[in-house]
This record gives structure tokens, C-alpha cells and sequence, in this order.
């Protein structure tokens, strides 16, 4: 990862935020000195060799009981669309060649609850507006600074995927992701992901083929997490095809999605955006008209 100017949260009054944060592990608010130094060169060297880190405990365990009852609460105002997609996210309708990766249709069975369902007050919401918390977040990235989306629905949101469900094969659109998982499955349910798997120059179609059809070639692509609640999951996404496996057993997985973004200002597509939520808001139809490619992949 590159490198990145200092960023000095001292002064971003982070008493609040230490209060979810267990910061005598993980002492983000005193980035770039000392511990915190060595913490984020640490992720920077587990987000370079697999694209992704896990930080345990990140949320106190003292918390864990509130924030798994604020998103069980939070749950039923999910939006449910069980359709079939592809790999891309992209129309199955699309002209394709045979045998292209984006032919093969699966299930998309997982929810979300968009972020004007949150309240300001819960645990996810305060992490995802501190200013210490997205500081440490783009440092981990290598970045100088991100950003909490412009986008009403999904800067931050809650995956719920039921048993019987699950998030399939996909690739995300932007770059980097952080979630938080509140309440793991009682089978089932496992982060599944095949790190860099193409590239911004090179799909690697044959290579997303073999993990889509479920064989030995396709396995030696993919790497598994055990994730708890309170863990903190850092994910170079865009590159790397991932998903959740179907969960089993009688509890629904839920976890809480934190989108940020280099540049200010950021707002999904309507497509994508009705995909997940159901619905669109007129920032949606007014930033369709001004979008801008930042790759030529395929979706």
C-alpha cells in the first residue's frame, strides 16, 4: 500500500467514539503515533498480501448484546428482493458470449436496511460519522482521506441475509470496504473471497469460470473468515470476488456496512441503488447525470 500524509485525530474530541472502540487494543485515536503506527502498518501488510484484514473485538465486548439488538431491530425494515443476478451485477439480459462468467445466474436472497433507518444514535451510525474512526480507516488504506458517502440510502447500511439465503458471488464498485459483523448465523453464513482475482486491466474471465462452478480449480482461488460479532473486517473488494455463503440453522446473519469514498460528494447508480433498497431519491436521478468511469471493467 502507499504511503499517506499524517493525519492527526487528537483534536477530533474522540471520547464518544472510545467509548464503542476498544482503543487499548486498537488506539485509533492517537493515529499516526506510537501503537497506532504500528496498527496500521500492520493492516497495510495483511491488505497487501490477501486484500483483506480482520480486527477483533474492534467493537468493546461490553457493546456486542447493543449492537446485536439495534440491528435485530433494525432487521425487519430490510428491503427483501430475492432475484437472479450474475457475478457483475449487471442485466441478464447483456449480450454475452458462451461460457463468459457473467451468464451464470444465481440467487441473490440478502437484504438491506438503508441508512435513513438508522438512528444517529446507534452504535454503527456513531462509528461510521467519527471523524477518528474514518481518519484511522483511510490511513489503513493508504489514503490521505475518505469520506462518508453523499448518498442518503447507502453510505452506511445493514446486511441481513435469512437462513436458507445467501449473499452470492459478486464483485463490490468500489475499491475498499469495511463492515462490522453483528450477529453471525448459527450455521452457514461464512465470508468466502479470492483475492485479486482480476485487476483494473484483466478480468481473468477463466479464473472467475473455475470459482463459479463450484470445482477443485475454482477452490484453490478461495480463502475463508470466521468472523464474530464486533469484528471489524477491512475488504479491497473491486478486485477480489467474494460472498456469504448460505446460512443455516434458525438465527439471520446481520452486519453493517461502512461506505466511504476517496472523493466527496459520491452517489450510487440508480440501478444499483433500486437493486438494493427498492426505491431511489432524487440525488440518485440528479448524480446519474453527471457519472464518471473510473475503470473499463465490466461493471
Amino acid at each position: 500500500m502507499g504511503g499517506t500524509a499524517a493525519v492527526n485525530v487528537k483534536a477530533t474530541s474522540p471520547s464518544a467514539i472510545e467509548d464503542v472502540i476498544d482503543t487499548d487494543r486498537y488506539p485509533v485515536c492517537s493515529w499516526p503515533d506510537g501503537a497506532a503506527g504500528e496498527l496500521v502498518g500492520d493492516v497495510r501488510r495483511q491488505l497487501a498480501d490477501t486484500g483483506c484484514c480482520v480486527l477483533p473485538d474492534f467493537v468493546r465486548p461490553s457493546l456486542h448484546a447493543r449492537l446485536r439488538d439495534e440491528c435485530v431491530t433494525l432487521a425487519p425494515s430490510a428491503h427483501y428482493d430475492a432475484e437472479t443476478v450474475n457475478v457483475y451485477n449487471i442485466d441478464a439480459d447483456a449480450e454475452l458470449p458462451p461460457g463468459h462468467p457473467g451468464r451464470v445466474g444465481m440467487l441473490r436472497g440478502n437484504a438491506f436496511v438503508a441508512r435513513d433507518r438508522i438512528p444517529a444514535e446507534h452504535v454503527i451510525h456513531r462509528l461510521y460519522v467519527s471523524t477518528a474512526f474514518r481518519s484511522f480507516v483511510a490511513a489503513c488504506f493508504g489514503l490521505p482521506a475518505v469520506h462518508e458517502l453523499a448518498d442518503p440510502l447507502s453510505g452506511l447500511c445493514v446486511n441481513v441475509v435469512v437462513p436458507g439465503q445467501e449473499h452470492p458471488w459478486h464483485f463490490d464498485t468500489n475499491e475498499f470496504t469495511v463492515s462490522l459483523l453483528t450477529q453471525g448465523a448459527d450455521a452457514g453464513g461464512v465470508f468466502e473471497y479470492c483475492p485479486g482475482i482480476r485487476s483494473a486491466e484483466a478480468e481473468n474471465f477463466d479464473d472467475v469460470s473455475a470459482v463459479l462452478a463450484g470445482g477443485t480449480e475454482g477452490e484453490r482461488f478461495v480463502h475463508r473468515l470466521d468472523l464474530r460479532p464486533g469484528d471489524l473486517q477491512l475488504f479491497l473488494g473491486r478486485y477480489s470476488l467474494h460472498r456469504v455463503s448460505r446460512v443455516g440453522g434458525a438465527t439471520q446473519r446481520h452486519s453493517a456496512i461502512f461506505a466511504y469514498s476517496e472523493r466527496p460528494g459520491v452517489v450510487g447508480s440508480v440501478s444499483r441503488t433500486r437493486q438494493l433498497f427498492g426505491r431511489v431519491l432524487p440525488e440518485h436521478l440528479a448524480a446519474a447525470r453527471r457519472a464518471v468511469r473510473v475503470d473499463g471493467l465490466l461493471d
